[in-house]
C-alpha cells in the first residue's frame, strides 16, 4: 500500500512530515509481521481498503510490532485465547494459521482451549477444537 498523494501533501504542508513517516514505518512493520505469519493470502473474505489499512497500520504496525514488551508467539496465543472465548471462529481460522506459521504447538493451542472452555463454556471450546484440527490436516495435506 501507498498513501495517497493528497495525504502525503496535506502532512508535509502542516509541518506533519513526521506523521507521514511513521505511518508508512508502521505500514512496513505490520506488513512484515503479516508476511511472517503467512496472513497475507487472497483466498481470504476481503474486508474494506479503508479496513485493511487500520488492520495493517494500527493493529499490526503498532500493536503486534511491540516486541520488546511480548513476542510474536505471546501476542498469538493471548489473540487465540480472546477469540476463542468470544467464539469468532472466522478470525480464529486466520489465527490459527498465522499461530502454526510462527511454530506455536498444536498441543500448546489445544491446553489453551481446554483452560478456556471452563470461563467461556464447552460450546465455544468445541468449535474451537475443531477448527483447529481443521486447520492443522489443512496444512498437511497441502505439503
Amino acid at each position: 500500500f501507498q498513501a495517497e498523494d493528497g495525504i502525503r501533501d496535506f502532512c508535509l504542508s502542516r509541518g506533519l512530515g513526521d506523521v507521514y513517516k511513521r505511518q508508512d514505518e508502521d505500514r512496513k512493520k505490520g506488513l512484515e509481521i503479516l508476511k511472517e505469519m503467512d496472513l497475507l493470502k487472497d483466498d481470504e473474505t476481503p474486508v474494506s481498503k479503508s479496513l485493511l489499512k487500520q488492520i495493517i497500520d494500527m493493529l499490526y504496525g503498532t500493536i503486534w510490532s511491540r516486541t520488546d514488551k511480548l513476542s510474536l508467539k505471546e501476542r498469538s496465543m493471548i489473540t487465540l485465547t480472546v477469540l476463542v472465548a468470544l467464539n469468532r471462529e472466522n478470525e480464529l481460522k486466520s489465527h490459527l494459521r498465522g499461530a502454526q506459521n510462527l511454530g506455536i504447538e498444536k498441543e500448546k493451542i489445544e491446553e489453551m482451549i481446554l483452560h478456556v472452555a471452563h470461563y467461556s463454556g464447552f460450546p465455544t471450546a468445541v468449535s474451537a477444537s475443531q477448527l483447529l484440527n481443521k486447520v492443522w490436516d489443512e496444512k498437511k495435506e497441502s505439503q
